[in-house]
């Protein structure tokens, strides 16, 4: 029988394809390494999913040969293999696509010797296969050699001492503090005390600074009972792929009728507890173990302060993996945890895709964070993921947050995930801060003029610049002004492409308020309504263009501007406080580096106060900011979305978590018109399990997650028509399908989206609602065989299981 072998190329399609291994590769095709193969008249990059002996269920007349194999050693590890598989079947998504997300770019060696076998001859299509490979760097580290006494003295101790203290450096930073570093070095590597290695190094910006290694802080007794907890599920392993460790060798039998003890955990701490401390401890019994690490965060660009605590602790041995990497640099990365030089990944969304040698531990900082949900492309879930890839490879998971997901509480309530608490902040001296509500129905603007800008926040600014301390202003909309609107017929500008409003943008230009003779600030005045220059973008679309002179409507020259965004706020505050430095940190201006060096510079004390948007909440550890000051609670709480309320709730008690993290005390100042929203009640009384009883309780009497589960079909088309038809087809298919006529799945729609229009597409939606997972995959299944043979081509539809986005 011929040895076939099942390929998946990345094409937009569910199957896999079949090919005949050639004999000269019979011993070599593996599942998990690339090949090059034929497909429609083009080769394309394909992955192995399985090669047997067996007789093909086609026409053996139309399998056509594997063209080439790629990978020597499989790319995908086994382990990432079979989950990448279960993720694609459970979000419905083409296996060619899901295995993409976790390929690395094609080393220029091995496109040479593809050329050199004349396979890269005719239509080649690589897809993201993009080439790598570049000049090298010298590293040094210590082996595990130990000298004669008195053997060593000068530059050639004081570099063996470095290396042992901080582990592997590039030769060129250690010569930056020995100028004789090369010769000690080489004096070194011929007693066999130092190892010397070239390789292609990461530009990543984490690593261009060096890191002192710290000192691993004394745990308080709830730290040291999570991390314990952390440690013996560590310990209840099974032994690693690699062989076993003799940590693992010395593990005592579980006694006959002992319940195994929970992999999976949930750690409940509020902001400022030290849970990153606690991951650091389990990070360590991993390793310790002979396990790797995979820590997930919900941006990377918005942590380095964690990656450099990783870094201080465990030196540059390990992966930081992100979407602002170079190919060059991510396949740097990948090569040393595919090669096992690194057992440490750390990164946002993707690094879920890592090929973390024998995986023992997945952490989820911030697992409640929306950003998680991957919204284009394949539609996958990192935490929800992370709990399974840990479950299929044997490894412990971690979910941390202040604020838990809905979701994450409903599995610890089923026992699915066992939950560990850390009730107080880990500095003693440091306590959560005081909150007060400022009900804008009551309190008139203050001296800027700008209502939302009351006079009990523009007071408690001046007292903390008196203090010498810091601030941060809250406010989740970019730009100057949300919207433009005409002052003489009420039109609205909006973007020719969207259904949605156009921001003012006005640039870095401010309105210069000079002082007033006496020294003291002028008055402040209000802002020009009438705005010249700057320019109108789309915040879903990307469009720019220019601040038209007249209304498009009624020709009036009457255009003023609606709200306030960032740009205007700290505008706004920059006149109000001319002695301030002040300083905004929002999409716009947080740029490869600059949200890093805006940070640094609000650590270091020169920024006084922070304008920002949620980047500001994202768990920045700021000693000197005693203020929050949360301009408007009100904006996240009146979308059309069952989560309004829970998002709205966890920013503001991330963002409050940010003030009186050491000795000084914080404060925070909420801002609304709505006080007795039980969001924003529950936020000022610090009371996280309060709301996350009254939320749960309130979604299963409406029935959403997690009392059910969902999948949202997204239906778009350029022809409204078309996309409405194609809407109305899936719906009346899913309703006749046997999970529907049966109502074990309930149908809702179809709808026009709450979004209608976006990027020139019209936009419709069916939601699926079913009380167990079963009948609603049945369903899916059902939709999908319609959606692949029987929908007009002109529209396109996605499948969107467990959907987070509503609009």
């Amino acid at each position: 029988m011929p040895l076939l072998a099942d390929v998946a190329v990345p094409v937009p399609l569910s199957q896999a394809f079949t090919y005949e291994v050639p004999a000269a590769l019979a011993g070599e095709v593996r599942p998990g390494a690339r090949v090059l193969c034929e497909f429609h008249r083009r080769k394309l990059l394909g992955v192995v999913l399985a090669v047997s002996e067996r007789s093909a269920a086609i026409d053996p007349s139309k399998i056509k040969p594997l063209a080439a194999l790629v990978d020597a050693r499989p790319a995908l590890p086994a382990e990432l293999l079979a989950f990448l598989q279960e993720l694609a079947a459970y979000y419905f998504a083409p296996i060619g696509e899901v295995l993409r997300l976790a390929l690395p770019a094609i080393e220029r060696e091995q496109v040479r010797a593809l050329k050199a076998q004349g396979e890269l001859d005719g239509v080649l299509d690589l897809g993201r296969a993009k080439q790598v490979g570049g000049r090298k760097v010298a590293y040094a580290s210590a082996t595990d050699v130990v000298e004669e006494p008195g053997t060593l003295r000068g530059q050639a101790a004081a570099v063996l001492a470095l290396l042992r203290a901080n582990g592997e450096q590039p030769v060129a930073r250690i010569e930056e503090r020995f100028g004789n570093a090369r010769s000690a070095l080489k004096k070194l590597a011929e007693r066999n005390l130092v190892a010397l290695d070239e390789r292609e190094p990461p530009r990543d910006p984490f690593f261009r600074r060096a890191e002192e290694r710290d000192v691993p802080p004394e745990l308080n007794a709830a730290q040291a009972e999570a991390a314990a907890r952390i440690d013996a599920a560590l310990a209840a392993l099974a032994p690693s792929g690699g062989g076993e460790h003799p940590a693992i060798a010395q593990q005592e039998p579980r006694p006959a009728g002992q319940e195994p003890r929970p992999s999976a955990f949930l750690l409940f701490g509020v902001t400022g507890s030290g849970k990153t401390e606690v991951y650091l401890r389990a990070i360590k019994s991993c390793l310790d173990r002979g396990r790797g690490a995979l820590v997930m965060v919900p941006e990377i660009a918005l942590t380095p302060q964690l990656v450099a605590r990783f870094r201080a602790r465990f030196g540059d041995e390990l992966a930081v993996l992100h979407s602002g990497l170079s190919d060059a640099d991510r396949h740097a990365m990948w090569a040393s945890l595919h090669g096992g030089k690194v057992r440490v990944a750390i990164g946002a969304r993707s690094a879920l895709f890592a090929p973390v040698p024998d995986l023992g531990l997945i952490l989820v900082d911030e697992e409640h964070d929306g950003s998680f949900k991957q919204e284009e492309g394949v539609r996958y879930h990192a935490r929800d993921m992370a709990l399974l890839r840990a479950h299929r490879a044997g490894a412990v998971c971690v979910l941390g947050s202040a604020t838990p997901s809905i979701e994450s509480v409903a599995l610890v309530r089923r026992g699915k995930l066992a939950e560990l608490r850390l009730p107080d902040r880990a500095h003693r001296e440091a306590s959560l801060p005081e909150v007060s509500l400022v009900d804008l129905r009551r309190f008139r603007a203050g001296p800027s003029g700008d209502p939302l800008i009351s006079l009990p926040l523009h007071r408690a600014l001046e007292k903390t610049l008196a203090a010498k301390e810091q601030a941060i202003l809250f406010l989740n909309r970019r730009g100057f002004a949300p919207s433009v609107v005409c002052g003489s017929c009420g039109t609205l500008t909006t973007c020719d492409a969207c259904s949605v409003a156009l921001t003012y943008h006005r640039g870095r230009r401010r309105d210069a308020r000079p002082p007033s003779p006496g020294g003291a600030p002028a008055p402040a005045a209000p802002l020009d309504e009438r705005p010249e220059g700057g320019r109108l973008r789309c915040h879903y679309c990307d469009y720019a263009g220019p601040l038209p002179d007249r209304c498009g409507a009624c020709g009036a020259r009457n255009l003023l501007l609606e709200g306030l965004g960032t740009e205007r706020l700290e505008a706004t505050i920059a006149g109000s406080f001319p002695e301030a430095r002040v300083a905004r940190l929002d999409r716009d201006v947080a740029g490869k580096d600059r949200s890093q060096a805006i940070l640094a510079k609000m650590r270091e004390g020169k920024i006084d106060i922070l304008v920002g948007t949620q980047m500001v909440t994202k768990g920045h550890d700021l000693p000197n900011v005693t203020l929050v000051g949360v301009v408007n609670a009100d904006a996240a709480l009146g979308l059309p979305d069952f989560r309004a309320a829970e998002r709205g709730f966890q920013l503001l008690v991330q963002v409050a978590g940010r003030a009186g993290r050491r000795d000084r005390p914080g404060r925070v100042l909420i801002q609304t018109r709505n006080p007795e929203h039980p969001a924003i009640a529950f936020a000022a009384a610090h009371d996280v399990p309060g709301f996350l009883e009254r939320e749960i309780r309130d979604r299963e009497e409406v029935g959403y997650p997690p009392a059910t589960r969902l999948a949202l079909l997204r239906i778009d088309a350029v022809d409204e028509s078309v996309g409405r038809g194609a809407a109305a087809k899936l719906a009346a298919h899913a309703r006749t399908c046997p999970e529907g006529a049966s109502r074990r799945v309930e149908v809702l729609g179809p709808s026009a989206a709450p979004i209608a229009r976006l990027r020139g597409r019209y936009r419709f939606r069916v939601l699926l609602r079913a009380r167990d997972r079963g009948p609603l995959r049945g369903a899916l299944a059902a939709l999908a065989g319609l959606i692949r043979d029987g929908l007009d081509r002109n529209a396109r539809v996605i499948i969107d299981v467990d959907p987070v986005a509503m609009l």
